[in-house]
Parts: C-alpha cells; sequence; structure tokens
C-alpha cells in the first residue's frame, strides 16, 4: 500500500517523543523517589522463570510490627509501556503512608526486568499472580485486601489480572484499554501514529517478542490475510474477553480516562462500564493519553489519583467516604465547568438531536482536505490545558476533498455528552477504501474546533454499488456555545490513520427518502 517510507519516519518521530516523554517523567520523578523513605528494591520471580525488577513501600511503623501478626491491605502496581519501575513512587508514599503494602514491578521485556514484551499477553497476567504470592510470602500483605491499578499499560494488565486471579478485590484502570483490537483498529482502520509511537518507545526501552514484532509487521503493511490472527492475538489480550470471569470474581472496578485519548479512546471503557455487575465507577475528563494522571505520579495533586485511592480506602479498608454512594459515572466537560454526575452510562447522552445530511455530495480521494484529528497524545493534551483543540476553516475545506454539511445557528448552548453516530449511504468507485468522519463548533467566523472524529475502512465492495456505513464517532463532553453551529466533514486520509483508498477513487454520500442520512447527536438533558 505504499506506507514503508511513512511508517519508518513515524516510528522515528514516535521513538523520539518517547524518550523526550520518558526522560522527562524519571527526572520528575527523581526528587520523589529519594524522598519516598524506605523503598526496598526487589528481583521477583515471574511466569517462567521470568526476573522482574520491582520496589516495595511499607507503612510506617510496618517493620516494627514485623511478626506481631499485623496485616496491611497491598495494593500492586504494574508500570506503564516504555516506564521504569520508579514511575509510581510518588503515589506509592501517600499509599503506604495511608496504610498500604505497595508493591510496583516492571513489567517483562522492558527496561531492567527479564523477558520479552508480550503485549499484556498470558505471561504478563500470570506475572501479576506471581507478585501477589511473592508479597504475600515475603511482607505482611493481608490476602483477604489486594488491590491491583495501574496508568495505560498497567491498567490493562490490572483489569486482565483481575479477571484471572480471584484474589484480587479492587482494581484502579487509568487510561488503560479493555478492547485492545477496538483502540487501534476501529473502523478497521489501523490508528498509525498510536502504534508507532507505542512500537518506537518499546524500541528504546524494552525488547519486543518475535510474536510481537509480527504483529506490528503485519498492522503496518494492511496485511488482510493476517488480519483475524491479528484480531485473535488482540482479543486474547483484551478484558472485553472475560468479563463474564471479571464479573465472577467480583472485584471492585474503578475506570477513568481522557475524552482526547488519542492512543486508547473512550468509547471502549464507556462500552465495558456497561457489561460490568460488580462495584464500579467510571470517571473521563479533558486529556490526551495519560496525561491527566501525569501530575499526580509527580506528587501533585491529582483528582485521578485521590479517587483512586478513595477507591481502595472503600474497597479494600472498608472506609466509609461515601465513593460508593455517589454517582458512579462522573464526567468533566473539555470545555469548562465541574464534575457532572450520573447513574449510568445510558443516561449522559439521554437526548439526541440530529443533523441531517441531505442532498448527494461526490468527493475525490487520497488528498488531506485539511480537516484532520490532531497529532497523538499532543492535540489532546493542548485542549485540557489551554482549550485548543485540532480546527480548520470549515468554508475554506476544498469541497472537492470534503464533504461538508452544517445545522442551524443554536439559539442556546449544546451540550454534547456521549457518542454521536453517523448514518449515511455510500457509493464507492473502488473497492476498497477509507473515510474519516469529524464533528466541528463553528463559530460565526467559519473556524471549526473539532469536537469529535472517527475513522472506517471497507473491502471487497462492489464498485458503483450503495452500501450504508453506520460509525460511531469517539465520546465526548463538549459545549458548543449559543450562535454556533455543529458540522460534519467527511474527507479520506488523516495522518492518524492508514488510509486504504485506490488511486482516483470517488465516493458519493447520498440520502434516500426511505433512508435518510443524519449525524445523531447526544445532549444532556437540560
Amino acid at each position: 500500500m505504499g506506507h514503508g517510507r511513512r511508517t519508518t519516519a513515524l516510528r522515528t518521530s514516535a521513538a523520539a517523543a518517547a524518550a523526550a516523554l520518558i526522560a522527562g517523567t524519571v527526572v520528575g520523578l527523581a526528587p520523589a523517589a529519594q524522598a519516598a523513605g524506605p523503598v526496598r528494591f526487589v528481583d521477583i520471580t515471574g511466569d517462567g522463570g521470568t526476573v522482574l525488577k520491582a520496589n516495595v513501600v511499607t507503612p510506617t511503623g510496618a517493620d516494627a510490627d514485623a511478626g506481631a501478626g499485623h496485616r496491611y491491605p497491598l495494593i500492586v502496581l504494574p508500570t506503564s509501556w516504555s516506564f521504569p519501575q520508579v514511575e509510581y513512587l510518588a503515589q506509592a508514599q501517600k499509599l503506604a503512608d495511608a496504610g498500604y503494602i505497595v508493591l510496583s514491578y516492571n513489567v517483562r521485556g522492558f527496561w531492567q526486568s527479564g523477558g520479552r514484551i508480550e503485549v499484556a499477553g498470558p505471561p504478563d497476567v500470570a506475572d501479576a499472580s506471581k507478585v501477589i504470592d511473592w508479597a504475600l510470602a515475603h511482607t505482611d500483605a493481608d490476602p483477604r485486601h489486594i488491590g491491583i491499578a495501574g496508568v495505560s499499560y498497567g491498567a490493562g494488565i490490572s483489569l486482565l489480572a483481575a479477571a484471572h486471579d480471584k484474589r484480587i478485590k479492587a482494581v484502579g484502570a487509568l487510561s488503560g484499554w479493555t478492547d485492545l483490537i477496538d483502540s487501534i483498529y476501529s473502523g478497521r482502520t489501523q490508528h498509525v501514529e498510536a502504534a508507532a509511537l507505542l512500537d518506537g518507545s518499546a524500541t528504546l526501552t524494552g525488547r519486543e517478542s518475535p510474536e510481537v514484532r509480527q504483529v506490528f509487521k503485519d498492522f503496518y503493511a494492511s496485511n488482510l490475510d493476517r488480519e483475524q490472527a491479528m484480531m485473535d492475538w488482540g482479543a486474547k489480550r483484551s478484558v472485553a474477553t472475560y468479563v463474564d470471569q471479571l464479573n465472577k470474581n467480583g472485584a471492585a472496578v474503578f475506570m477513568a480516562n481522557a475524552w482526547s485519548d488519542s492512543i486508547f479512546p473512550a468509547n471502549q471503557y464507556a462500552d465495558f462500564y456497561g457489561k460490568l455487575t460488580a462495584p464500579k465507577r467510571l470517571e473521563l475528563r479533558p486529556g490526551d493519553h495519560a496525561t491527566a494522571e501525569i501530575s499526580g505520579l509527580l506528587g501533585l495533586p491529582n483528582d485521578v489519583w485521590t479517587d483512586t485511592e478513595r477507591w481502595f480506602d472503600h474497597y479494600l479498608r472498608g472506609a466509609d467516604n461515601g465513593i460508593d454512594r455517589e454517582q458512579p459515572v462522573q464526567l468533566k466537560a473539555r470545555t469548562d465547568g465541574g464534575y457532572e454526575g450520573y447513574p449510568d452510562w445510558k443516561s449522559v447522552g439521554a437526548t439526541r438531536r440530529k443533523l441531517d445530511l441531505a442532498g448527494s455530495t461526490t468527493i475525490h480521494a487520497n488528498v488531506d482536505s485539511g480537516a484532520d484529528g490532531g497529532v497523538v497524545l499532543l492535540s489532546g493534551l493542548l485542549d485540557q490545558v489551554a482549550k485548543l483543540p485540532p480546527v480548520a476553516s470549515i468554508p475554506l475545506l476544498p469541497r472537492r476533498w470534503a464533504a461538508v454539511w452544517q445545522s442551524e445557528r443554536y439559539g442556546s448552548a449544546q451540550q454534547v455528552r456521549g457518542t454521536a453516530r453517523l448514518h449515511t449511504t455510500l457509493t464507492p468507485t473502488k473497492e476498497s477504501g477509507t473515510l474519516v468522519a469529524y464533528l466541528y463548533d463553528v463559530g460565526p467566523l467559519g473556524l471549526g474546533k473539532l469536537v469529535s472524529n472517527a475513522p472506517y475502512t471497507w473491502y471487497d465492495r462492489t464498485p458503483g454499488k450503495a452500501f450504508d456505513v453506520d460509525l460511531d464517532l469517539f465520546a465526548t463532553a463538549y459545549d458548543v456555545p449559543a450562535g454556533h453551529r455543529l458540522a460534519l466533514v467527511i474527507d479520506t486520509v488523516d495522518p492518524l490513520y492508514i488510509e486504504h483508498n485506490p488511486s482516483g477513487a470517488q465516493l458519493t454520500f447520498s440520502s434516500p427518502v426511505n433512508d435518510p442520512s443524519y449525524v445523531s447527536v447526544p445532549l444532556r438533558e437540560q
């Protein structure tokens, strides 16, 4: 498909970005590590004899209680992708000060831990249980009160571990995934910048297994012969596959993510949350991948980590802190305001408003119209700290390469909450292709701020024959000011994704009388 040179460049730039991010975090954590008090660095034998580098932080006075029969609740913290074992020291000290034994370990394949990177495969899940075994044998950890938590990669491993080890009673999954394939291959479209960032940082800090290396190669090459194998590989690494086991084990699950997470979009967390039957809580707030948790890793005040500790306090220590009585779905809009509480995810977008996509519009493929989803990690961070999402001038978008529909000007603010859904009829001139849909908040001067987006790819369609497209855009919470419009833009090229449009392809979008095209926008109930 001609993506090799681009992928190499992406991996190189992603590796450089990852190096800066990792170096900055390690340097930032150093003062916290020095001030953390008694930290014991240990080697733990993981699955298959693999040595895992770990550290243990214990409550003040725990050594004096040794042998006296006093037990402390245990929290295990698997590290994030490409991060060293000192990642959680600031939070580990806070948790230890609150009365927990905290054991953080470097996951296999990264830094000084042995083994190869398995991307949360069975060895990683088995490692988490081995770490718990070690803690119960070598510390005063209480086997009846065990929690596990992590950011990103550590979150995914934590959820998988809780589904496979019924000793785990509470989970904190921060900026993780529940469906790995739906995260980086949604709409059958490769999220290439996200994959290149993960691949590049792994090359810098770890050792990928041959299986993982092959999966990345097939992913970049758009190898359809290997698509089902890749999806099976991802399903084995997704807690969504094991949701019945997780529910049976009964662990209390706390999940937090950011609206603009460019690696693990919020949709898959929201969908998974609805399938949980044990105690659960979902928090979504502004930011990109793991940016909402960073200040907490540096020991600074942080809402995500505060609520994670409250969750553990209640479900591991029995503290009556009220977290179980609060609305379990907590959202913070990207634009402004405080937290909003909801009884469940269905209540978030209680009403829907349709933007009709009338008429027939034809666009040409293979050219970026200027509408795009931004840059992995950076765009969501800018939106979080400066309210500057990706922008496009809607009147200036070239209609040869972009289809554009706009609503009327709204007389009052529109509080978009949840997952917008696109339904349209598409007639392509080629058998395969990719489209990317964008929802924009358009101001009086025509400048559009990105509200949401999502890609969609198809194969083996009959050229000239129409078919339906139904696409969920990435979930969000965004307030459209009074006097603004919403615009739906569709084009065929976005640097975030690999596109599959043959040269010269054209796409025609229509709205049959018996099956009108529309975007259904979820709105907060007023």
